[in-house]
């Protein structure tokens, strides 16, 4: 399968759903022509539907516009702009599961049962881990999206992700914040599937280097953080590894300068989206930051495929772009091998597959569908007066790697 370039500045992306241009009588205007939610799907002979699953409300809502984006460009890049693999069209059906379990596993029942052999998506750990249990359970593919929680690595044959781990943010931390040995390590986040995750991959890689790794983790509904935040201050750690995610970001890291956290220790966390930028306040130059992505780290022509396709299409490259590209990636090369309906040719074909995503060259592990990928340091300066991330460090894919799952 040949892969193609961005589309230029000013042209239109291509429909692939041609049933939709039909009924419409007009020329659409995405990638992929999603239908309202809750229309009928199913696959024709010329038609493979892909369930894409994701956070389109709720508190991460911006994330999966991001990991939207990025999937429409992904698909037009890996289909050359036509949305069509060997005279087989993709279409991506749309869902909002609003970071709602429940309500994502309904929607993946009711995809299945119209006939869907794959389903895409979710930016929640949570429901992640709901939908590889349907997957399992069905036997679909499913390629989940931004998820970091460890536990989808390995979970079924069925489950394959398209961004990152815990692990890896981990790992890539311990590998620039020298000796971990001797040292008290809180990991202060959100007490739910991936603040939990959190805890157990700096437990596993700065624990297992011999850090004492404690935790303070915040009820996800919590609004006030000041007695967290002093919490921290008399746990007198070391380090502070912060794992946050979502809408009450800014108020978090505002409480954690009132308290004159960053005076006492230092502090390391995950460089978040373009939107959270500001939101270090005056911490910002204070924190070391591992990166996943942002528009910038990376140098080679699918990324700047990707920055360009998004800016034409009035985006911007953002943390989980890559998520969405790299699961177009995946999704097109399944179904160029299965075809889109025989869900163990499109597993061998992903398992061991080995391509060139925007942050550079990927490798899906075969024993457990670890996407093994390099990762990033970078601080944030001062650039016309916004804080802009800059690139100190790329990390190598190998040397952040996840142990095999299971072993």
């Amino acid at each position: 399968m040949t892969q193609g370039t961005a589309r230029p500045h000013g042209v239109r992306r291509r429909s692939t759903s041609l049933a939709a241009v039909a009924a419409a009588g007009v020329l659409a205007l995405t990638t992929a022509c999603a239908p309202e939610e809750g229309s009928e799907s199913g696959s024709d002979a010329g038609t493979v539907d892909v369930s894409v699953i994701y956070s389109q409300t709720g508190p991460l809502a911006a994330y999966g516009e991001a990991y939207r984006n990025g999937l429409e460009a992904g698909l037009d890049y890996a289909t050359d702009g036509t949305g069509e693999i060997d005279g087989t069209t993709i279409n991506l059906e749309f869902s909002d599961d609003a970071g709602d379990a429940a309500k994502a596993v309904g929607l993946a029942k009711d995809a299945i049962g119209s006939g869907s052999k794959i389903m895409a998506g979710t930016i929640s750990s949570g429901v992640a881990l709901s939908l590889a249990e349907q997957a399992e359970q069905n036997e679909v593919l499913y390629i989940s999206g931004a998820a970091a929680a460890d536990a989808v690595t390995g979970i079924n044959r069925y489950t394959f992700r398209s961004g990152r781990q815990t692990y890896q943010d981990v790992a890539t931390a311990g590998s620039f914040l020298g000796e971990p040995a001797g040292q008290d390590v809180v990991v202060f986040g959100q007490d739910n599937a991936f603040g939990q995750g959190n805890v157990a991959a700096v437990e596993a890689v700065l624990g297992g280097a011999g850090a004492t790794v404690d935790s303070v983790l915040v009820p996800e509904d919590a609004t006030e953080f000041t007695p967290f935040a002093r919490r921290i201050l008399d746990a007198d750690p070391d380090l502070v590894f912060v794992a946050w995610a979502g809408d009450t970001t800014s108020a978090m890291w505002s409480a954690l300068s009132q308290q004159k956290v960053f005076d006492e220790v230092e502090v390391t966390t995950g460089l978040g989206d373009v939107a959270s930028y500001g939101a270090y306040g005056t911490a910002t130059e204070e924190i070391t930051f591992l990166s996943h992505y942002f528009g910038a780290a990376a140098d080679n022509d699918v990324n700047t495929a990707m920055v360009d396709y998004l800016e034409a299409d009035g985006a911007e490259a953002d943390l989980f772009s890559p998520d969405g590209f790299v699961a177009g990636q995946m999704i097109a090369h399944a179904v160029a091998e299965g075809g889109g309906d025989d869900v163990d040719a499109m597993i061998e074909a992903l398992e061991g597959w080995e391509f060139d995503g925007p942050k550079g060259s990927m490798t899906v592990r075969a024993e457990d569908h670890a996407l093994i990928q390099p990762m990033f340091a970078a601080t944030l300066v001062d650039e016309g007066g916004s804080p802009t991330p800059e690139l100190v460090n790329t990390v190598d894919a190998a040397t952040v790697a996840p142990p095999v799952a299971g072993q």
